[in-house]
């Protein structure tokens, strides 16, 4: 199943009328093995980007994505407004 409602990241949408259906969600944690953790532990001190953990979170973001739009299609909506992502 293809899921195509428009995401804004704006708290609103001007010129439009909308109605509030509530809030919709989408969450995910995840996790790498020990090998790859201890690896990129061992380049944070080195320094540089850890190709690893941003594989991950690109990963995990696209999952986070589709559970919420699976979310907000359950709850019939036409578009989600005001996306935000937190990582840590």
């Amino acid at each position: 199943m293809e899921m195509m409602i428009p995401l804004y990241n704006t708290e609103n949408i001007p010129g439009q009328k909308y109605e509030l259906i509530g809030l919709v969600k989408g969450s995910m944690i995840q996790s790498k093995h020990l090998g790859r953790d201890i690896g990129n532990m061992l380049k944070s001190i080195v320094g540089g980007e850890l190709r690893g953990y941003s594989e991950m979170l690109n990963e995990a973001r696209a999952i986070a994505t589709k559970r919420m739009l699976e979310d907000a299609l359950a709850k019939k909506a036409d578009a989600v407004v005001n996306l935000r992502y937190t990582t840590s």
